[in-house]
């Protein structure tokens, strides 16, 4: 099955946050304060995603302040900061959401990413993750991490289930 056909079946978008939702860069200030760089272009495609009616979740091993408003003015509704143990989150995820794991895409980027990747229905990496991560892909973007990867993947998953075009036609009037 292509990833086209396990895209139909999405009800849920998980996203890792370095390396998917910014291209990976940390920054980090001599006060310990901590800078990240996000995608407009990805964010909108977020938004549409969640309005077709896929929900949103980020799973991501470090802890922001900076995450946690993003995933706010995203409408992220599942929010797991500081994630060290991925799969865990994502069982509890599965549990609160009732969900059974095929209705869920994971996008990722490194190699912590597999234990949820190799158990989602729809698993999505980065051009930039490592070759281990690309073979337990599906779908790997054409964009990169923080550069339309997101967004990419939103509007894939909104073309496989045929709401793209009424997410676009208030734009098009």
């Amino acid at each position: 099955m292509d990833a086209f056909e396990h895209a139909k079946k999405i009800k849920l978008a998980i996203f890792d946050v370095d390396g998917v939702m910014t291209d990976g860069s940390l920054y980090l200030a001599d006060d310990g304060q901590e800078y990240k760089a996000f995608n407009s272009l990805d964010g909108h495609g977020m938004k549409m995603l969640k309005r077709s009616g896929v929900e949103l979740a980020i799973i991501t091993g470090r802890t922001s302040q900076l995450v946690a408003l993003r995933a706010i003015n995203l409408g992220v509704t599942h929010l797991y900061q500081g994630a060290e143990d991925k799969l865990s989150a994502f069982l509890e995820l599965l549990e609160k959401s009732g969900l059974d794991p095929d209705a869920c895409a994971y996008m990722g980027d490194d190699v912590v990413d597999l234990p949820v990747m190799r158990r989602c229905g729809l698993a999505v990496c980065v051009p930039a993750a490592p070759a281990l991560v690309k073979q337990h892909s599906h779908y790997i973007t054409q964009l990169p991490g923080g550069g339309g990867a997101v967004r990419e993947l939103c509007e894939l998953i909104m073309q496989a289930q045929g709401t793209f075009e009424m997410q676009l036609a208030p734009y098009l009037k």
